[in-house]
């Protein structure tokens, strides 16, 4: 048929505009003598019926914006800056009470005892914790403290 309905029927089949296809000047005449779809689909699969490239895809790609952390930047101390440090310590000294008490190595005083003093800060850590414990009496191997850890993890997975 005609150049001007192989342009209008290979946009159709493409998706693209008109004017985004680009046809080889050599296969011209097989371009004319095209007259169904199927015709212009295999021009398409052959190369003599092409889609140039989207504006978009012409250009580099933009700079992902980095995170803007500079001093300028910066409100509150370094050590507010830090995160959550209080809440982790004392998730994980809580729960450590909580398996010793499902196990039975403290009971509901001792356990209340504590659970306020985790609440006010009196331990730096689970192991300064687990010292005053001993003091109290209550003895915790290491295998019981690893299995203790153990589900620490797979809890907070």
């Amino acid at each position: 048929m005609s150049v001007k309905f192989a342009r209008r029927v290979a946009s159709q089949i493409l998706g693209r505009g008109e004017s985004s296809l680009r046809m080889r000047p050599e296969s011209m005449d097989e371009i004319k003598k095209a007259i169904t779809r199927d015709d212009i689909r295999k021009l398409i699969k052959d190369g003599a019926i092409v889609a140039a490239k989207p504006k978009w895809e012409l250009h580099k790609p933009a700079k992902t914006e980095k995170r803007k952390k500079g001093r300028g930047k910066r409100r509150g101390s370094a050590k507010a800056r830090q995160g959550r440090v209080w809440e982790k310590k004392v998730r994980s000294q809580r729960l450590l009470l909580r398996r010793l008490k499902l196990m039975g190595k403290v009971d509901r005083p001792m356990f209340k005892k504590y659970y306020l003093l985790v609440k006010g800060n009196a331990f730096a850590d689970k192991k300064s914790l687990l010292l005053h414990l001993a003091d109290d009496g209550v003895k915790v191997n290491d295998e019981e403290i690893k299995q203790i850890n153990e589900f620490a993890r797979n809890a907070y997975r």
